[in-house]
């Protein structure tokens, strides 16, 4: 597909935030497909949600012929990156590297393998060339070319050597002659030309396209896609809590499909655009129809699937949005023990209590930590803000009975219109 302006279309998608050489780019991938990579450094054992923009980005490429690389960091990652952290990484076994990689080779398979053609991806792991490398060798070799000056200079270097409590150490400020080697072995042996990543990584970038430039005498591009930021402003980390994860065990499918199902009707046009491939058009005909709508959550569930099915395949796209429907469509009769149990690996939050436990309604909203204070509890059970299986209760003194256990074992306390806690009798 080619003299497709793809950088153009990316650009209107919300999926580039800088870019070097933009035109000579352009007319490189409207006349021959190009090989472009994205590294990972296998810090934990799964990917989480800030990752899957720039894997989106390199699946765009690739509908349009483009051949994407992953570079696995099983050597970077034992240094750490020190990019917007404020103190230096726990440092990683060689073992615990090896077993994250696995792990996050499957997710990105899952996500960019191309059944029709083999060809179509190839995932390298830079310990293949840094195992063997000679230090000596290696800073007569490319250490010349690299500035102390400019790199001190660089803002999250001035802002862990101002740091006297942590500071930061040789190996982590060493980062960006990994990373800058990384991408010359990738352009020479692989003919790779240009590199994406998050918006954090130009700097170590643009290091890379200046020493291919001054050893490989090539022209190489860069291509960063925005960070994905939480709701305070933080941006997603393997290591920051609360995150979502791409690894099921981490964040459930059903929880992933409520992260999506969450978002804010003003965050929802340009989201579908980054993490869908619907087109624009389309996207902006939706979001008109949805004004009209009297149903909520039409877009959000459009985007809930697209991306959970993505993830997660059908089959735990159509249970997550099974529960989804129990929970907020009073079917809870509907629910299955299958269901349920997804629910208690990170869907709600739950707790024990004991079948001899003759505790009431007021009690257990505390007990579930909903509030402190037994006249808080009781306000909120008569507001009518309490729900037992989708039953609203307003009797504060209400012992739960064996008809609102399911299955003998599970009751499920809503309040208002989101927030659910579920009860494993004992």
């Amino acid at each position: 597909m080619k003299n497709i302006n793809l950088i153009k279309k990316l650009k209107k998608r919300g999926l580039i935030k800088n870019i070097t050489n933009e035109k000579k780019l352009i007319r490189k991938i409207k006349n021959e497909n190009i090989k472009l990579y994205c590294g990972f450094d296998p810090t934990a054992e799964s990917l989480h949600l800030g990752h899957l923009i720039p894997i989106i980005c390199l699946k765009h490429f690739q509908k349009y012929g483009h051949i994407p690389v992953i570079l696995i960091g099983g050597a970077t990652s034992i240094i750490g990156d020190p990019t917007l952290k404020k103190k230096e990484r726990k440092k990683l076994s060689k073992k615990q590297t090896n077993k994250y990689t696995k792990k996050i080779k499957i997710q990105i398979n899952k996500i960019l393998k191309d059944k029709t053609n083999n060809k179509n991806l190839n995932i390298i792991n830079n310990y293949t060339w840094f195992k063997n490398t000679k230090i000596l060798n290696f800073l007569i070799k490319i250490g010349k070319y690299f500035s102390i000056n400019n790199m001190i200079n660089k803002d999250f270097i001035k802002k862990r050597i101002k740091n006297i409590k942590h500071g930061i150490s040789f190996s982590e400020f060493s980062y960006n002659l990994l990373q800058s080697y990384d991408f010359y072995k990738l352009n020479k042996k692989h003919n790779v030309i240009l590199q994406i990543g998050g918006a954090d990584q130009w700097g170590n970038m643009i290091s890379g396209i200046e020493l291919i430039k001054k050893i490989n005498k090539k022209k190489t591009f860069a291509l960063t896609v925005p960070l994905l930021t939480k709701s305070n402003g933080e941006k997603f980390g393997k290591s920051e809590k609360q995150n979502i994860w791409l690894d099921e065990k981490k964040t459930s499918p059903y929880k992933f499909y409520q992260f999506w199902m969450n978002i804010n009707d003003k965050e929802i046009y340009n989201l579908l655009k980054i993490f869908t491939f619907m087109k624009i058009s389309k996207i902006k005909l939706l979001i008109k129809k949805n004004k009209k709508h009297e149903k909520k959550n039409i877009v959000q569930s459009i985007l809930a699937k697209k991306i959970t099915t993505m993830i997660h395949g059908e089959k735990n796209t159509k249970i997550a949005e099974n529960i989804t429907k129990i929970l907020f469509h009073k079917k809870i009769k509907n629910i299955t023990k299958k269901n349920i149990e997804q629910l208690k690996q990170g869907g709600i939050p739950h707790i024990k209590i004991k079948n001899n436990e003759n505790i009431n309604l007021t009690e257990i909203l505390i007990k579930i930590k909903l509030t402190t204070s037994k006249t808080q509890a009781r306000k909120i059970i008569i507001s009518n803000a309490i729900m037992i299986n989708n039953k609203k209760q307003k009797n504060t003194e209400h012992i739960i009975d064996k008809s609102e256990k399911l299955f003998n074992k599970y009751t499920i306390i809503k309040k208002g219109k989101k927030k659910h806690f579920m009860i494993t009798w004992q």
